[in-house]
């Protein structure tokens, strides 16, 4: 379910202290009913993902069509990532979170971790068209439970980023987001503990 901004800017996230001149594009609960030390296998289950297993052939279709268009104008080309067009967002961490874990690398994302702490994960990718992190958090889910929550972040790069931004809306809110929380969904009752 997509919540409004203020179920991300109103937690005293660390994120807002690194990734201040980022804007927020999207936030949302996610189907992930859990205790107050599930937050782990949140963070595991994400960085296995990949958008060729998504269950939606629409979600998949548009994935595999973004990831040929990147090839073929070099939009992920190295150059335009972490380290090379725009610095990695670890050089803004204090000194706690430099030094703690970054979490588990991602499978089949080009998504880097930044920093992991007990209920929250930031990862961050660069390409030609923006810098974005995503960023899951552990919240109380108001019955005594908790559940996670995802924010996107992100600063597009110059006319290009925007344009690309503004051209991709629709697609993330009706086919992309509403298909992979129903695989995050699926995910999650399937790594659940066995009794």
């Amino acid at each position: 379910m997509r919540l409004p901004e203020t179920a991300h800017t109103s937690r005293p996230w660390r994120i807002h202290a690194i990734a201040h001149d980022f804007r927020l594009y999207d936030v949302w609960a996610l189907p992930t009913p859990g205790g107050p030390d599930d937050f782990p296998r949140l963070v595991r289950n994400t960085a296995a993902g990949d958008t060729s297993d998504n269950p939606s052939w629409i979600a998949r279709t548009l994935f595999a069509i973004r990831w040929k268009l990147g090839r073929l104008f070099g939009w992920d080309d190295p150059k335009a990532g972490l380290g090379s067009r725009v610095p990695t967002l670890r050089d803004r961490l204090p000194r706690d979170l430099r030094e703690g874990p970054t979490g588990p690398d991602f499978a089949g994302l080009p998504f880097t971790p930044v920093y992991l702490t007990d209920d929250e994960w930031a990862a961050e990718v660069a390409n030609s068209t923006v810098h974005a992190v995503l960023h899951l958090s552990w919240v109380p889910d108001g019955s005594g439970g908790y559940r996670g929550q995802l924010a996107v972040l992100v600063k597009p790069n110059g006319l290009l980023g925007k344009a690309y931004m503004a051209a991709i809306a629709p697609f993330r809110h009706l086919i992309v987001y509403p298909a992979m929380l129903r695989g995050i969904a699926r995910e999650w009752q399937e790594s659940a503990p066995r009794p």
